[in-house]
């Protein structure tokens, strides 16, 4: 198989994958902010326990993939020796509240989009002119010179993940004790989530637990194995199909800025249809199709210029909080944690404490009216 066409492959497995990520977020109405605000407004946890079986899944799926060999999870964006800690936190607080202004995360957007909501079109519009222009323009200086300067190097010899942390115990090997700690940490999870019986009756939300966290680990395997291969022209393996070069799984930022570019550039060669913009493509047409079949689709919109305003505020806040931390709720709070990233981790806490600190001001200002 060529490089294009082996390329080509990986764009269609991602946007099959998006479009059963797509399906079944619409079905199970999965939404990370919706989880943090059940919790803070309601005290209800089944959307943050579905979220967390989704992470246990792709725990355990993809340090399966690491013991096996069909994943090197050193060659992924998440675990790369520098650790800029400063990025991980101001770009996930102000991500969190980011999507609590736009009325949900990157992938909710994506699936109302596909559901005819309106807003989330500008918001998806926002999002992406913003990520663009902090991978690449003006607000990418600002990004590299003073968020990831007080980066931290750390001198680990497969990266920043948990396992590098922790080290060796027993003489175990690095992919077993990757194995054995990602084990540990998911079945601690796994417990947590299942002890509540009311989630155990909620088939929709432990249907997106597990659906979501496999396509996760599917997301790997493809870019991680399939998508490697020699270059023909420097005869080196390359991962093809992806933005990053290296492997990826479900993310919903960047990949909105890399499809604007591919829209506004498309006559160029050089842009084309990746694993990750394939998956823009894939969670719309998902939600689609569940909103047709369930003939819920409707056209929604703005209710005031007010309502619109803090709309694309939330999208412009999105696109800059998930490129500075390296990805949002899905990007780092599912597929970076899964790798046992640190940086993950702390991102995944800062967007959730971010979320919530807007949520409780936002409730506050309604009382203080009221």
């Amino acid at each position: 198989m060529t490089a294009a066409n082996l390329a080509t492959t990986i764009a269609w497995w991602g946007f099959g994958l998006g479009t059963v990520f797509g399906f079944i977020a619409n079905k199970s109405n999965f939404c990370t902010m919706g989880a943090v605000s059940d919790i803070v407004n309601m005290g209800d946890w089944g959307r943050m326990r579905a979220w967390l079986l989704a992470i246990a899944v792709a725990m355990i799926g993809t340090s399966s993939l690491t013991y096996f060999g069909y994943l090197d999870i050193s060659k992924t964006i998440y675990t790369g020796n520098s650790f800029p800690w400063l990025a991980y936190i101001v770009g996930g607080l102000i991500f969190g509240v980011g999507m609590t202004l736009g009325s949900g995360c990157a992938n909710k957007t994506l699936v109302r989009v596909g559901s005819g909501n309106l807003k989330s079109v500008v918001v998806f519009i926002y999002m992406g002119f913003a990520a663009m222009v902090t991978l690449k323009g003006i607000l990418g200086a600002f990004r590299v010179k003073v968020l990831q300067a007080p980066a931290v190097t750390l001198q680990f010899d497969h990266g920043q993940t948990v396992t590098d942390l922790l080290g060796s115990i027993g003489g175990l090997d690095h992919k077993t004790m990757h194995l054995l700690l990602a084990g540990i940490i998911a079945l601690t999870i796994l417990i947590f989530v299942f002890m509540d019986r009311e989630f155990r009756k909620q088939f929709d939300n432990n249907l997106a637990g597990l659906i979501i966290g496999l396509v996760i680990v599917a997301g790997w395997y493809i870019t991680g194995h399939l998508a490697l291969a020699e270059n023909p022209e420097t005869l080196e393996m390359t991962y093809f199909g992806t933005n990053s070069h290296l492997a990826e799984s479900m993310s919903f930022v960047a990949p909105t800025a890399y499809t604007l570019e591919l829209w506004a550039y498309w006559t160029d060669t050089s842009t084309i249809v990746t694993f990750g913009v394939a998956t823009i493509f894939g969670v719309g047409i998902g939600s689609f199709i569940y909103a047709l079949i369930t003939k819920s689709f409707r056209w929604e919109h703005f209710s005031s210029s007010q309502d619109m305003f803090r709309h694309i505020i939330g999208g412009t806040l999105m696109g800059f909080g998930g490129v500075t931390a390296m990805g949002c709720t899905i990007g780092q709070g599912m597929t970076g944690v899964s790798t046992l990233s640190l940086g993950s981790f702390l991102a995944f806490f800062s967007i959730v404490a971010g979320a919530a600190i807007t949520m409780k001001i936002q409730y506050y200002m309604m009382m203080r009216e009221a």
